[in-house]
């Protein structure tokens, strides 16, 4: 049987090529594109005319292991061929594990000339295996909900404890939009501060109500966080929601609210904490504000020093009693470390909280020790917006309290 000419072999192994179901990439020595099949195409999204010239490294992303291509161009030098795997990333930006193995085809002289590449997608094959990326670690945290979506914010990524949360299978909500979670008690504002924040590549953190597919409400603790591709360009969020609603969230509150301060008798900072979220929640809920003070012992170090740590604690009792007395049955009063205090003043206003704050400032003032004499407070007063954080709050109020110092002592700043 006669052999096949040079054209027809040729025409053989492309038609081969071109039908084969692995995806196949051929480079030159420096690494640039040549030629990719049509499995290739498919595989990444891009066209042939979007590959030729290229390096194979645009279809890299955040979750492809740098110790992986480490180890492809050392395997390459050294031994001229490669096998592994990591995940790479489609046109589209979403990632997909892929298999892969190099070769060089060599010149007459045994020279490399081009590098040949067999690749294949095993994203569904082991996805539950691959520790150490992004998804394993998202099904770890099986206890809180984890959802991922690409930078136009279509879901492509939900873990088992966002369905047990939600009621949504990932089958359910992947190709979504995070809007099939809306519960409309959040304004225009709210969400135009959560978009200002990850535009600007900067986590987002929240107390969020959602709605369960079942209808319910769920008072969430959110945060999104922006991934970005080494080019510092943003291709997808990660969400992760902590459940806080109902019995859990009670259960929290009150045992958090058992913890005071064993000084003082005002709660301690972790108590405060959770009444921060509280407020918040109850604002968000009800369309309203809350204020916050941060209070601070004027010189306390001074005081410490020169007349002893007792006549410093006398001081800081006294300025709690002070704090219960000027403050409203409603208000939370914490001692939120050393000589520095926070009061929650739910459902109030700036205006008033100005009042408060004035109140306490003025009591201390008028108040005279033995031997150390006249002791005075700093404060700051903030009142809380529709779009805020609990840290957003808290740095916003430490900054004024920094003003008060600043300025003179023994004021009230908002």
């Amino acid at each position: 049987m006669p052999g096949l000419s040079g054209d027809d072999t040729l025409l053989l192994l492309r038609s081969a090529t071109e039908l084969a179901f692995n995806s196949i990439l051929i480079t030159d020595t420096d690494h640039n594109i040549l030629y990719a099949n049509p499995a290739f195409c498919n595989m990444s999204g891009y066209d042939l005319d979007e590959l030729l010239g290229q390096n194979p490294r645009i279809l890299q992303g955040p979750l492809t292991e740098p110790v992986v291509i480490d180890r492809l161009r050392q395997n390459l030098k050294s031994r001229g061929q490669f096998s592994g795997s990591t995940f790479n990333y489609r046109k589209s930006g979403r990632p997909y594990l892929v298999e892969w193995t190099i070769s060089p085809i060599n010149d007459q002289a045994g020279k490399p000339r081009f590098f040949i590449s067999i690749q294949k997608d095993i994203t569904q094959l082991h996805a539950a295996q691959s520790t150490g990326n992004l998804f394993a670690k998202a099904i770890d945290a099986a206890h809180d909900g984890i959802f991922i979506t690409n930078a136009e914010g279509v879901i492509e990524f939900a873990n088992q404890g966002f369905e047990i949360m939600t009621g949504y299978t990932p089958t359910e909500v992947v190709g979504r939009s995070p809007s099939v979670l809306k519960s409309g008690k959040h304004d225009k504002t709210f969400y135009k501060g959560l978009w200002r924040h990850l535009n600007e590549g900067l986590p987002f953190r929240a107390m969020v109500i959602n709605r369960a597919k079942g209808g319910q409400e769920i008072h969430c603790q959110q945060t999104i966080t922006p991934v970005k591709n080494p080019d510092g360009k943003i291709t997808h969020f990660i969400s992760i929601i902590k459940d806080l609603t109902d019995r859990v969230f009670e259960e929290l509150k009150l045992r958090e609210q058992a913890s005071h301060d064993s000084l003082t008798g005002l709660l301690n900072r972790r108590a405060g904490e959770i009444e921060l979220d509280v407020a918040l929640i109850e604002a968000q809920e009800n369309d309203s504000g809350f204020s916050v003070l941060m209070i601070d012992i004027d010189n306390f170090k001074a005081v410490n020093d020169t007349y002893g740590h007792p006549r410093g604690d006398e001081i800081i009792k006294v300025v709690a009693e002070i704090l219960m007395d000027e403050t409203r049955k409603t208000d939370k009063c914490v001692r939120w470390g050393g000589e520095e205090f926070i009061v929650v003043l739910p459902f109030c206003d700036l205006a008033k909280a100005s009042e408060i704050a004035e109140n306490i400032r003025a009591a201390m003032s008028a108040f005279s020790f033995d031997d150390v004499g006249q002791v005075t407070l700093s404060i700051g007063a903030t009142e809380s917006t529709a779009s805020d954080t609990t840290s957003a709050i808290l740095e916003r109020v430490d900054k004024l309290l920094y003003d008060s110092k600043r300025d003179g002592k023994n004021r009230v700043t908002t």
